[in-house]
């Protein structure tokens, strides 16, 4: 992967130095989207552009990990305390944690964060502001731990070879109430959701919360951690390449030329929008997926590939691992993705059609509305700072033989390839049409896939922290 590491650190010299402090980011409406750039001519003298960053929820990006000469000492100290063994979703969740992800959460979350982000998918602050939190950032226990933790107000948390990770403390200790997280963040009990299956059905039945010390940086030592950039990192790259707009597009997925056109003509617009420099975050989900998405490892072989074969810019595009597990939650979870990212200094984000969505569990029809997420992501609590832009429809034009936005007035021209599609081709190493995605980045896709041949019962795992 060294070859893509270099083309994402090619980038020109700024040409004036960028501002220091963290300011608003825009001076117009919030949630401006970019199809709607009819009367874009018309605002362009009225808008403000401004070259700061985001500045992080709560005003202050959150970092969890211990200066290195207290690391010794907080080893010996989680040593010495009641301990738990995270499971490898506990360790990603710390993760997110540790660098800021969750901003301004400092832990894992005490009974009434747990009870504003089910509730109403946000926190208020102590002075009186709204920041979004949709999903649950929680620890379960059980019964077993719950009592060997005591009267003990901090507890040592330990990898899956008891190594010490991080001591958690001014702990909480409340009632995981599984039906009502798991109807709350789905909107279904239905079985049969990976992420329940996954963390919660088999979890303890108490949650412990408290402020985190995470030991040291979280690594996983797969020839990726290059690529796992914190947001203080993501923010620091994007200050080198002098950027004046951040714009971020998530996927757990392949990127084929669809998703190209859209970011690349997201560029387009907010260039001429007045923007200098707009900067692309491609950032794919790197924690816990199910078992029939592509595996990190080969997401990012295949991602390397488009920046090689030019179908992305190299110079004006940041490749980064975002460490958060997938919940497959639709509009709750799509909310979080968003948050996400404002802490790493997007302020604007693409949503697509049916983002974080899945198929249900026991019904032949999607889980959610398909344009439910782009919905919610426009009015959701704590979100107002961040521009939303709804994702424009791309297939497959025949008479174009390449991917171009869906034009209603011919659609027997267009050909629209699936995922489950897409998947179908590769196994059966079919080629896709032309001009659907970059020959090195098929190349990857159908070699993935052949490995799994032998043995349709081998599941590809994602790396564990060691």
């Amino acid at each position: 992967m060294a070859s893509m590491a270099s083309l994402l650190l090619k980038t020109p010299n700024p040409s004036h130095p960028f501002p220091k402090s963290h300011k608003t980011h825009l001076q117009f409406n919030p949630k401006f989207s970019i199809p709607l750039l009819s009367d874009k001519k018309k605002k362009r003298n009225s808008i403000r552009i401004s070259c700061c960053l985001i500045e992080p929820d709560g005003g202050k990006l959150i970092e969890l990990v211990v200066p290195e000469p207290q690391r010794d000492e907080k080893r010996r100290e989680a040593m010495s305390v009641p301990r738990i063994k995270l499971s490898r979703i506990d360790i990603q969740w710390l993760h997110v944690l540790s660098e800021g992800w969750a901003s301004p959460l400092r832990g894992f979350m005490r009974e009434s964060e747990f009870l504003q982000t089910l509730h109403f998918n946000s926190l208020r602050l102590d002075d009186g502001s709204v920041v979004n939190m949709s999903v649950p950032i929680v620890l379960a226990i059980d019964d077993g731990q719950k009592q060997r933790i005591g009267e003990s107000r901090k507890v040592g948390l330990m990898d899956s070879h008891d190594n010490p990770v991080a001591i958690l403390s001014n702990i909480e200790i409340y009632k995981h109430n599984k039906e009502e997280r798991i109807a709350r963040t789905w909107g279904t009990t239905a079985p049969g959701l990976p992420y329940v299956d996954e963390a919660i059905k088999n979890a303890g039945n108490w949650l412990i919360g408290g402020d985190l010390a995470v030991i040291e940086p979280i690594k996983y030592n797969d020839g990726l951690d290059q690529y796992r950039l914190s947001p203080a990192e993501l923010r620091e790259e994007f200050t080198r390449r002098n950027a004046d707009a951040v714009f971020a597009f998530q996927l757990r997925n392949p990127v084929h030329n669809g998703h190209a056109l859209l970011m690349t003509d997201t560029r387009r617009c907010l260039l001429e929008m007045g923007y200098k420099n707009p900067v692309l975050l491609l950032h794919p989900l790197g924690g816990y997926t199910k078992a029939d998405d592509v595996p990190l490892s080969w997401r990012m072989k295949q991602h390397e590939k488009v920046l090689e074969e030019g179908v992305l810019n190299p110079e004006t595009t940041v490749v980064a691992i975002f460490p958060s597990p997938m919940h497959y939650a639709g509009p709750t979870e799509v909310q979080w993705h968003a948050k996400s990212r404002i802490n790493a200094g997007a302020n604007f984000y693409i949503v697509g059609r049916d983002p974080a969505g899945m198929s249900h569990p026991v019904e032949k029809r999607d889980l959610y509305d398909a344009d439910h997420g782009k919905k919610v992501l426009s009015m959701a609590p704590g979100l107002e700072r961040l521009n939303i832009l709804p994702f424009k429809v791309a297939a497959y034009d025949k008479k174009q033989m390449k991917m171009a936005f869906y034009d209603p007035s011919r659609p027997q021209d267009f050909l629209f390839i699936s995922g489950t599609k897409m998947r179908s081709l590769a196994k059966n190493r079919e080629n896709p049409p032309d001009g659907f995605m970059c020959p090195g980045g098929w190349k990857v896709l159908v070699e993935y896939y052949d490995r799994l041949v032998p043995s349709e019962k081998e599941k590809f795992r994602e790396a564990i922290p060691v």
